[in-house]
């Protein structure tokens, strides 16, 4: 059976790797495996995508791969991620469908896929859907009336802001915000909603072509806003990426607040209004040791998961707690989304700095990032590497030198024969030292 889905949907070259053909039969292939879940009701798919030019291709494949399985579309247009998966749940929809490859280059593309209620989709419907791919038709196809239809949603934008503009806890009067869009997803809602809720907004790389999307600019290219945050004296700057799942900000001093220190400060806002429950969070082994002791000095809890959103979501849901997220920006609010929201990170951020009158710098500060070096060392056999005896020695003993004051990490790539040697200490010249002296072993295992 061909394996399609990623940690993140379906994502590669378009019309390479992600060819019209192969997006049609996903989308195909969903609707029937929705039909053979529930077949009580016609289907209903909300479909979305980032400004990519190959999206309009792609877009075009997956609505005919829904109407020809009796699926009817809501077609939303160019929309953030976040935006999909709520309007999936907004508009009572069976599926939400974005054709975004995040922050990818531009040539990439792929469909992510919601369930109902605008969840991502459980693996165990992911693998059918694969296997119903691979299966092709097997049912009459329907026909005439059966055969799907599509419908222009032409209040999904002011649903989604009002939505959002609903979850911010103060006004925004006075803050003054560069928003990086990337020239993304995001380009005309984010500006829009800042400016709703009160700030003075200044937009960049918000004018997308189809072309320019991620194109030195947005949060994997965050230096020129650094550098314009504080030309233009702003309180902050907020980069977002290609589809706005995520955010990363800066601060008045143009220094960069990274996704840990927006999930440390966004734990002590939530637990200052009473919304964080049991005063714990959860972050992946990723996340800076600085994030674990600004945590425990608050009295506040930290969950660690595997590296990805999809398994952060996983135990907040399972845990029952609001607040969990990444160092890259992917932070998930429970209360007011299914999934990671770089507008609603920003949001939360910005209405926290208005309510307690103190800087970004200041309420980042509960955040102190430990120097982290990461060495990547190719490896014949992944798994082998990091059970050699030699390697578990040499981790042992670096993580009785690091003490309480820093850590080490071994992580094999899903993906690649390679063994990632993660270290944080006090300097960054002890951690690369450790760092370098653990691969130099795991590479001679």
């Amino acid at each position: 059976m061909g394996r399609y889905f990623g940690t993140d949907g379906v994502r590669g070259l378009a019309n390479g790797d992600i060819t019209p053909e192969l997006v049609l039969a996903i989308a195909s292939a969903a609707a029937r495996v929705l039909v053979s879940h529930d077949g009580s009701h016609r289907p209903v798919a909300v479909v979305g995508r980032d400004p990519r030019a190959s999206g309009e291709m792609l877009e075009a494949a997956v609505i005919a791969g829904l109407t020809s399985a009796g699926a009817d579309v809501t077609r939303v247009g160019v929309l953030p991620t976040p935006a999909i998966a709520y309007l999936t749940g907004a508009y009572a929809a069976d599926l939400g469908v974005m054709l975004s490859a995040s922050h990818n280059p531009m040539p990439d593309n792929g469909p992510k896929l919601f369930a109902r209620g605008g969840v991502k989709l459980p693996d165990e419907i992911e693998t059918e859907i694969e296997a119903e791919v691979d299966r092709g038709w097997t049912v009459a196809r329907p026909t005439g009336a059966a055969i799907g239809r599509v419908h222009d949603a032409e209040d999904a934008a002011e649903r989604y802001m009002a939505h959002l503009l609903a979850a911010v806890p103060t006004r925004l009067d006075g803050v003054r915000v560069v928003v990086d869009c990337a020239h993304g997803a995001a380009s005309a809602v984010a500006p829009e909603t800042y400016r709703r809720a009160g700030a003075t907004v200044i937009a960049v790389a918000a004018e997308p072509d189809g072309i320019n999307i991620n194109d030195g600019v947005g949060s994997t290219h965050i230096e020129s806003l650094a550098k314009l945050v504080v030309a233009e004296g702003a309180a902050l700057g907020i980069a977002h990426d290609g589809d706005a799942d995520r955010c990363l900000a800066v601060d008045a001093d143009g220094d960069i607040i990274d996704g840990d220190q927006i999930l440390g400060l966004g734990a002590l806002a939530l637990r200052a209004s009473g919304q964080l429950r049991d005063d714990t969070i959860v972050a992946t082994v990723m996340s800076n040791l600085g994030l674990h002791h600004g945590m425990r000095d608050a009295g506040i809890s930290v969950v660690t998961t595997a590296v990805g959103d999809r398994y952060v979501l996983e135990e907040l849901r399972a845990r029952q707690l609001s607040l969990g997220g990444e160092q890259s920006g992917h932070v998930i609010f429970t209360d007011a989304a299914t999934t990671g929201d770089g507008l609603l990170t920003a949001l939360n951020v910005m209405a926290y700095m208005a309510s307690s009158g103190k800087s970004l710098a200041e309420l980042a500060s509960v955040v102190r990032r430990l120097p982290q070096v990461l060495v990547n060392v190719r490896v014949a056999d992944r798994a082998r590497a990091c059970t050699a005896p030699a390697v578990t020695a040499a981790v042992a003993q670096a993580g009785a030198e690091l003490g309480d004051d820093g850590r080490i990490l071994l992580r094999p790539s899903g993906t690649e024969q390679l063994v990632r040697v993660m270290v944080e200490a006090a300097t960054h010249q002890h951690a690369d030292e450790i760092a370098h002296r653990v691969a130099d072993i795991v590479a001679a295992s």
